[in-house]
Formats: structure tokens, C-alpha cells, sequence
């Protein structure tokens, strides 16, 4: 008998007590009869406690601990409470395992219960009689169900609702225990209320399941993996010895030479894999994902109403489902496990400058996680030389700033420039010197250098995509994923809660009236409503995004006219560098904003659309999501570089939106420095604000909020909480896993602002980079110490993200060749210098590009109030446009040299794009997908296998043969033998006919 059982006396069939003398007294059940037999059986039918059935169909009957005092176990006479004495959660691990030691909890179920008033009484009298209260929960009867009470005592009342969820987690347990799982419950717990299924996989249902999954697991069989020689050895050898110091101290990191041949688990073929260790054979990832598949698998059902897990716990049966984790990252004297190593060598700041242990991430989460942040890995290495480049153009900038000759003719003040005003009547003449503080800080970005290095981005992001393809074939090849295919994902994609009940509600409607009972299933019509709201509601959305950037350039407009009146003739200057500062914060306060509101309205319309898989929802999630959060972040991005100063007219014919806000204009330098201003600060407040502040700040407030919360619940009841959680109490109060989708949108976003832009801003790299560095670390600090451990998922790439960084880089090359052409005056300078210029030189260039105006064509009410504001009266101001002078025949019509420049700009878009798009896709062709090693070694795996498989056929072969020639020769010795024999002798040849002719 285990340690922590109670033995019970039964007591004789005619009890000298009172009135009662059944087996039934004062609410107390006594054991039967066959209880009184070996201890080791007896301990084994006690300890059934997973077993999901009534205790009344197991013939077994607990006794009622609520009536202890009423049979004489008074304070003194407390020997049997005190016998348990030893606290057995220690024993278990404190939740790790059963209650027994020996059996480990593989997953969790949670629900909540009504407890009662007198349970809550007798919980407090018991621990306080006892300090090691907690073992007195063997006492109780079949935990988690609850006891039965005499008719004389009053009954808790409890709904219908609570009876008919009590109901089915009865039916849906013993489905489960049908299905081979053990289970085990746990109600007196501290968080109360809520109670706990702890689930086990014997090893029978292991290897079934990982039969019928088709997981491959690692053989007897060990090859060596091939090994570099020569130079690539040398090098490989001095690369290690550099980089040991960044290496994670982790077994899994460490590079192998050997690998065991992996082959898809087989119960017939058991023999041929290492079931030295069964306990370690199949890792706690792997026995998580067999318990979730069947927890998927298996339904509960009364009359025709089904439900699945996912169905249960939509509808609150369950309250949740989640594996455990390993064990407690941190605290004295605790036991090494893989947690605590993930804690310390990957989800730490201390070790931003070191590799990812990758291995372990997958041992522990699973495939799919693993390969978020392998990706992540990749994309941070891959930002580092293009940060440097980035740097490097910028430098190159800040060195040639004061050799840029249109900068310098702008701030020459002997140029005497007189501009247009900016605004109606409030706005007066300018001097362009005024502005050369913005013509000198746009040269840093505006310079021959940014065309090259949006030609390397664009190259980049191809190389980036086929190095992390490469990358995912490595990590394939060693997490034994080569031979693994989608449609075996497939088979266990299971329709989703909301589906089944969907097409429940669907056959019950169809049956009310045609008395049909055929299955259905969800068309185009019934989820016809559930587009037409998408799309209506997409649409909806977009223009929402419109409105607001719209009601921007409004507030812009109005407040560059304000700031121009009430401004000091010095802060007029300033004027255009405060409107766009001031307009981009707020541009990135909706965008934060408008991104959480986007991302519950895309789930909310992926919800009522109903698909039927988990796949299916996450797809088409990811689709809208993806679509309103990057309208919702470059929409005032693309307005700045293609549509600002597009339609601003020209002075005396201006465009006014509402007959009353005139357009506004680009700076004389251009828009490509506000762009970089918008670009730089739209990038950097999300990094900052939405995707580490929020990350950060909102786990630590829910904390403090259990932690506030707990606290008040430790003043009620101190002794309870005093005690150590079980781990599955622990787990239960961390936060549910979302899924990847936000993570992976958050750098898909980030990826859009390094690539699409880049031309305008080209520290870009250099912010993501450092982003990055601290993202690692946040997201596996998030992983390991404040979610849940996510159910493993297998899977062989990044999905439907691949496809769309794909398109993005695409985009990239197409958007920045429109920015080289017409946000940057780059094509403008080339003409000029090719065709105007008379020396051969950039002098004469910001003259070439300024259109004059005659002051007396000013529409009436739109000439400055003050014309004399400058000190002089002004007869000609100037514009950037290309237009014709007033003396010509055709004054202020479009000239001949806008055509020039407009055909230059088309030119060159069709020349960068498909140029750059050769050379991407050079590199793509000529970088192969799978490394060679790799296709080698995948090579011979298969040859091994088929080696392994040919022995044991011949193995097979050779014992027929023998069988076949022993046979053979007795049955000749059977034939040549003397028929005088004796009957000893006769009776031994007899049996040389009883040996089978096959094996």
C-alpha cells in the first residue's frame, strides 16, 4: 500500500452505536466486506482515483470525512490523521506527479465547482487540527466528485446548469479512461473553487498514438554525420573557437558528429528503436501533444449533441487545458530541468550577445515555436550587415553634406531668393536661405548613396529569404522533419468548437422540419451573411484609416496657418519642422491605438465566418489582420511620399479642400526629409511603446493583480496559502497562450518599415537590429516564466508568413524605385546635370527647379496681408514647379522641362524594377534551397534505413531456411529409420513431423 492510503477497520455488521446499525452511519459510508483483503490490492482499488465513474458503479465506498467527530475520532484519538503526517507532496513532486510518485502528469484539465459552506468549514477545522492537512485529501471520495449526503442533512442547492456541466465532465472522463488515459483529480486545492483533472499516458497508449501520428523516433541505429575536410575544416574549426563565448551552455547546442537514424514509430517494429529508458523515450512535448490529440479525438455525447474538448471548454465545462511545465526557473534547491536551463541561457537579458539555444526550444515547445524564433534568429544575424551598410551610407551623407551645391546655394543668402507664401493672406513672403538648415539635413538621406543601398536591400531581403530557407532545411534535417508532410498534419485537424455547433444548430433546424438526420456541413450560403459583413466591414475599416490620415493633413494645414500668424518672425522658420513633428505623434497615437482595435475586429469577423479547422481560422486571421494593421501603419507614410505636393496647383490657381484649406506643399528641399521624420518616428514609437512597453507593462500589471488579489485571499486564510502550490496551481495562474500570430505580425510590420522605405531612411536596419537584440530576450522571458507551455505543433516551415515576407520584398523593390524617382530629387539632379547644366557641375541646379510668378496674378483675397513684411516690395516670387514664366505666351502652363523630368522618373522606375528583380531573382536561382550536405545526409538516411530493413528480411529468410532444412532432415531420419524400434524411440521421432514450415 502506498504511503499516503489510509487503512480503514471495517467494523462489524452489527455496530453497538445508536439506531444506525447498517453499513450506514450518520452519514458515513463504511467499506464493504471485500475490502478486508491483501494490502497490495486494496491499495491499488483505493487509489483509483482517475477512474471518472461514480463510486457507487465501482462498488467501492469512501468514507465521509465530514463525519469523523461524529464517530469518536475526537482531538486525542487523532492517531490516523496524524499518521499521515509526512507531507506527500514532495512524493509528487508538489504536482508533477500522481499522488502515487510514479506516474507523471502529462496535462491538465480545469474546471470550476460550487463548493459548499460546510466543506469550507470542514477544510479550515481539518487544517487546523493538522498541519499537514493537505494528505487528508485521500480521505475524500473519489476527488473531484463529491460526497454523498444522509437525506436527513440539507442539500447544497445547485443549478442546473452546474449539474448538466458536472454531467458531461463525468461522461467525457470516462470516455477518456476508455480511451486508455489515466486520470486523477484534485479539488482541495488553494485556489477555491476550481478543481483539477491531472491526466497520465500509460506507455500501451503512447505507442499507439505515436503510431497513428506518424511521429518518427529515434532508432538503435547511429551514423556519422559527414564531416568538412582540408581548408572548409580549418576554417569551420577557428570559427567555433572564435564564437565559443557566445555559445549557449547547453548539450543540445553543441555541434554532433553522430545522429541516430529516425523512423516513424511502429509497435510491431519495436525492436529496431532504443527502449532502454522508457520514461525518457517519449519526452514530456511529446506526451502533451499524444494527451491533446486524444483529448481532440474523444467527445462526449447525450442524445445527438457531441462535444469535443474545444466544445467543452467554449462552453465552460472546462475552464482550461494546458501541459505542465517542467518544474520552477527559479528559487533555492531546485531540481536542474529544462525550464530552468531555458531561463538561464536563452530567456535572460545577461545573454542578449549569445546564440539561441534552438534545440532546446524545440525539445521544449515544440516545432512551431522552435521555428518562430529560429526565423527571429535569422532575421536579427541577416539586419547586422545591413545595419552596417546603413551606417555607412548615412556617414557618407554627414562627410558630403558641405560639398552638396544645391544645398549650398539654398543658404546662400547672396541669392536673394524671394519665395511664394506658404498660405493665404496670413502668410507673407520668405527668403529661401530660411530653409537651409532642412536642405542640409535632407542631403543625409538624399544622396547618390541611398540608390545603392536600396539596390542591396533589395538584394538582402532575396538573400535574407534564401538563407533562412536553407536554415529551415538544416533544422528539418535534425528535428527529423524531412519525411513530414501537411497532409499528415491534416489527419488530426479536427473542426473547430464553434463549427460543430454551427453545423449542430444547422441539422437541428433542417430535422424540425424535414425530419432529416443526414450530417451537414457549412456552404457558401449559410456563411453568405458572414463574407458580405467581412467585406463591408473590411472596406469599412480602410476607409476609417483614410479618414483619419485625412482629418491629419487637415490639422496640419490649419495649424501650419495658425503658428504662421501668431509665430515671431524667428519661429516662422520653424514652423514646418513643429506641424510635422506634432502631426506624426499623433499619426502614431491612432496607429497604436487602431492596431488593437483592428486585431480584435479581425478576429471578431474571422470568428463569424466559421471555418472548420484550426488552420483554416488561423489563415484567414492572419489575412485580415495582416491587411488593416498595414493600411493602418503606411497609409501616412505613402501619403508623404507620393501624394504630398502632388495637387497643390500653383499660386494664383491653388487647390483648396472645402473652398477653405489650401493643399500643403513639400519643403524647397523636398519630402523626402519628413519622410524620413514620419518613417523614423511611426517606427521607433511602436517598437518602443506597442512592442516592448506594452509587452512588458501589461504581464507585470496582471501580476501585481493575482499577486494583490492573493494576498488578500492569504489574510483570510493564512494556513491554506502557507503551503506550496502544486505545479498545475502554479501554471493555472499564468497566462493562456495566444498563439504566434502577434509575434510574428509585430516583426512582419518591422520587416515592411526596414524594406519598403529604406530609401528615405537607412538607419532603419540599425533600429530593428536593436530592437530585435531585447525582442529575443522579451519573447522568451514571455515563453518561459508568464504563459502557459503551449501544446507542441509540428511543423516543417513559417506557413503563410513566408509567402507574405515574400511579397513584401517584392513590394520593396517596386515602392523604393518610386521613391528614388519621385519623393527624392535624385532623377531631377541627373537631368539637369546632363542636359541643363552649362559647366558640366550642379551650379544653376535649385534656379532650373524654381517656376516665377508675377505677385499681381494673385487671386483677389489671397495675396499676403503683409507684402512689405520683408522690407521691400516684391514683384517676382518663385515656386518649385516646372512651369512657364509670366512673359511667355503661355505663362504658368506646364514647360517642356517637366516632361523631360517626368519621362526620366518613368525610365528609371522600369530600369531600377527590373534590374533589382533580375538580380533577386539571380539570387534566388543561384543560392539552392537545400545545402548540400544536407540533401546528402538526408540521402543517406535512406539508404541506411533500406539497409536496416534488407538485414531484417534476410535475418527472417535465413531462420526460415534453417527451420526448413532441420525439417528436412529429421523427416529423413523419420523415413530411413529401422521399423524394429523401440516404443521409447518411436514415440521421440514421432515429433519430428510437429515442427511448422513457417515462421
Amino acid at each position: 500500500m502506498e504511503k499516503d492510503e489510509i487503512h480503514l477497520r471495517r467494523l462489524p455488521a452489527a455496530a453497538p452505536w445508536g439506531p444506525h446499525a447498517d453499513s450506514e452511519f450518520h452519514g458515513v459510508d463504511f467499506l464493504p466486506e471485500d475490502l478486508n483483503v491483501a494490502p497490495d490490492e486494496t491499495g491499488m482499488r483505493v487509489n483509483k482515483k482517475y477512474s471518472c465513474l461514480p463510486a457507487e458503479e465501482k462498488g467501492i465506498h469512501i468514507i465521509n470525512i465530514r463525519a469523523i467527530e461524529d464517530i469518536g475520532y475526537d482531538q486525542h484519538e487523532s492517531t490516523l490523521l496524524n499518521s499521515l503526517s509526512k507531507n506527500p507532496d514532495a512524493d509528487c513532486k508538489y504536482g508533477l506527479y500522481f499522488r502515487d510518485g510514479k506516474r507523471k502528469v502529462d496535462y491538465i484539465l480545469v474546471y470550476h465547482y460550487k463548493k459548499s459552506s460546510s466543506g469550507k468549514t470542514l477544510t479550515r477545522r481539518v487544517h487546523h487540527n493538522d498541519s499537514s492537512a493537505r494528505s487528508t485529501k485521500q480521505d475524500q471520495p473519489l476527488p473531484g466528485k463529491g460526497v454523498q449526503l444522509e437525506m436527513g442533512e440539507s442539500e447544497p442547492h445547485v443549478d442546473y446548469h452546474e449539474d448538466d456541466k458536472r454531467f458531461r465532465r463525468e461522461e467525457y472522463e470516462g470516455n477518456l479512461v476508455e480511451a486508455g488515459l489515466e486520470l486523477e483529480h484534485d479539488e482541495d486545492t488553494k485556489i477555491h473553487g476550481v478543481g483539477f483533472v491531472k491526466i497520465h499516458a500509460p506507455w500501451n497508449v503512447l505507442c499507439r498514438e505515436a503510431e497513428f501520428l506518424k511521429l518518427k523516433m529515434p532508432t538503435k541505429k547511429m551514423y556519422q554525420i559527414n564531416q568538412t575536410h582540408g581548408l572548409l575544416k580549418k576554417i569551420n574549426s577557428v570559427i567555433q573557437k572564435i564564437t565559443e563565448p557566445i555559445q549557449p551552455k547547453v548539450a543540445e547546442h553543441k555541434p554532433q558528429t553522430v545522429k541516430r537514424l529516425s523512423y516513424p514509430f511502429s509497435r510491431e517494429k519495436q525492436h529496431l528503436f532504443d527502449l532502454s529508458d522508457r520514461d525518457s523515450f517519449f519526452d514530456s512535448k511529446t506526451r502533451s501533444t499524444i494527451v491533446y490529440e486524444i483529448l481532440k479525438r474523444t467527445t462526449c455525447t447525450k442524445a445527438k449533441y457531441s462535444m469535443g474538448i474545444t466544445s467543452l471548454l467554449a462552453n465552460g465545462v472546462y475552464s482550461a487545458a494546458y501541459p505542465l511545465h517542467d518544474g520552477d526557473y527559479e528559487g533555492e534547491n531546485v531540481e536542474p530541468n529544462d525550464r530552468k536551463l531555458l531561463c538561464e541561457e536563452w530567456a535572460s537579458y545577461g545573454v542578449f550577445y549569445k546564440y539561441q539555444p534552438i534545440d532546446l526550444v524545440r525539445k521544449y515547445f515544440g516545432e512551431k515555436i522552435g521555428l518562430y524564433f529560429a526565423w527571429l534568429g535569422v532575421y536579427t544575424q541577416m539586419l547586422i550587415p545591413a545595419s552596417i551598410v546603413g551606417i555607412i551610407v548615412f556617414l557618407y551623407g554627414c562627410a558630403t553634406v558641405d560639398e552638396n551645391i544645391p544645398s549650398m546655394e539654398m543658404c546662400d543668402q547672396r541669392n536673394n531668393i524671394t519665395m511664394c507664401p506658404l498660405c493665404d493672406r496670413t502668410c507673407s513672403y520668405w527668403k529661401m536661405s530660411s530653409a537651409c538648415a532642412t536642405a542640409r539635413a535632407s542631403h543625409l538621406f538624399d544622396n547618390p548613396a541611398t540608390v545603392f543601398f536600396s539596390v542591396f536591400m533589395a538584394l538582402w531581403a532575396a538573400t535574407f529569404m534564401e538563407h533562412w530557407k536553407r536554415k529551415q532545411m538544416r533544422l528539418n534535417y535534425r528535428w527529423d522533419l524531412t519525411g513530414f508532410e501537411e497532409e499528415e498534419e491534416a489527419v488530426k485537424d479536427h473542426p473547430r468548437a464553434e463549427y460543430e455547433a454551427k453545423v449542430l444548430e444547422k441539422s437541428l433546424r433542417k430535422e424540425h422540419k424535414h425530419k432529416e438526420t443526414d450530417k451537414e456541413k457549412l456552404t457558401w450560403k449559410d456563411r453568405f451573411p458572414a463574407y458580405l459583413t467581412n467585406f463591408v466591414g473590411i472596406i469599412f475599416m480602410v476607409g476609417l484609416t483614410f479618414a483619419i490620415v485625412f482629418g491629419v493633413i487637415i490639422y496640419r494645414i490649419s495649424t501650419a496657418a495658425a503658428l504662421a500668424i501668431s509665430s515671431t518672425p524667428s519661429g516662422r522658420s520653424s514652423v514646418r519642422v513643429t506641424v510635422t513633428a506634432t502631426a506624426v505623434i499623433i499619426n502614431l497615437v491612432v496607429i497604436i491605438i487602431l492596431d488593437e482595435v483592428y486585431g480584435c475586429i479581425a478576429r471578431w469577423l474571422t470568428q463569424i465566418e466559421v471555418p472548420k479547422t484550426d488552420k483554416n481560422f488561423e489563415d484567414r486571421l492572419i489575412f485580415k489582420a495582416f491587411l488593416l494593421k498595414f493600411v493602418n501603419a503606411y497609409t501616412p507614410i505613402f501619403y508623404v511620399a507620393f501624394f504630398k505636393g502632388r495637387f497643390v496647383g500653383r499660386p494664383g490657381d491653388y487647390v483648396y479642400i472645402f473652398h477653405s484649406f489650401r493643399m500643403e506643399e513639400c519643403a524647397p528641399g523636398g519630402c523626402l526629409m519628413e519622410l524620413c521624420i514620419q518613417l523614423s518616428i511611426i517606427m521607433l514609437g511602436k517598437q518602443l511603446i506597442q512592442n516592448n512597453l506594452f509587452e512588458i507593462g501589461i504581464p507585470k500589471m496582471k501580476k501585481f493583480i493575482r499577486y494583490m488579489k492573493l494576498k488578500r485571499r492569504r489574510s483570510l486564510d493564512h494556513e491554506e496559502h502557507m503551503k506550496k502550490k502544486q505545479r498545475y496551481e502554479v501554471d493555472y495562474n499564468l497566462e493562456p497562450f495566444a498563439g504566434l500570430t502577434p509575434e510574428y505580425m509585430e516583426m512582419i510590420i518591422q520587416f515592411g518599415f526596414v524594406t519598403l522605405f529604406v530609401a528615405s531612411f537607412p538607419l532603419a536596419p540599425l533600429f530593428a537590429l536593436l530592437n530585435n537584440i531585447i525582442e529575443i530576450r522579451l519573447d522568451a522571458k514571455k515563453f518561459v516564466t508568464e504563459l502557459r507551455r503551449p501544446v507542441a505543433v509540428r511543423a516543417k516551415d513559417i506557413g503563410i508568413w513566408y509567402n507574405i515576407l515574400r511579397g513584401i520584398g517584392k513590394l520593396a523593390v517596386i515602392i523604393n524605385a518610386f521613391v528614388i524617382s519621385f519623393t527624392s530629387d535624385f532623377i531631377p539632379r541627373l537631368v539637369y546635370l546632363y542636359m541643363y547644366s552649362e559647366n558640366g557641375t550642379m551650379h544653376g541646379f535649385v534656379n532650373h527647379t524654381l517656376s516665377s510668378f508675377n505677385v499681381s496674378d494673385f487671386q483677389a483675397g489671397t495675396a499676403p496681408n503683409d507684402p512689405m513684411d520683408l522690407g521691400y516690395e516684391v514683384q517676382i516670387c518663385r515656386y518649385k514647379d516646372y512651369r512657364e514664366p509670366p512673359w511667355s505666351e503661355n505663362k504658368y502652363d506646364i514647360s517642356k522641362d517637366f516632361w523631360a523630368v517626368l519621362a526620366a522618373r518613368l525610365a528609371f522606375v522600369i530600369v531600377f524594377q527590373n534590374l533589382v528583380m533580375f538580380m533577386s531573382d539571380f539570387v534566388d536561382w543561384i543560392i539552392p534551397d537545400i545545402p548540400k550536405d544536407i540533401s546528402q545526409q538526408i540521402h543517406k538516411e535512406k539508404v541506411l534505413m533500406v539497409e536496416v530493413f534488407m538485414r531484417e528480411e534476410q535475418g527472417k529468410l535465413q531462420m526460415l531456411e534453417t527451420w526448413k532444412d532441420k525439417d528436412k532432415k529429421k523427416g529423413e531420419n523419420c523415413n530411413n529409420h529401422s521399423p524394429r524400434l523401440s516404443r521409447s524411440h518411436s514415440e521421440s521421432l514421432s515429433s519430428c513431423h510437429s515442427y511448422p514450415l513457417n515462421v
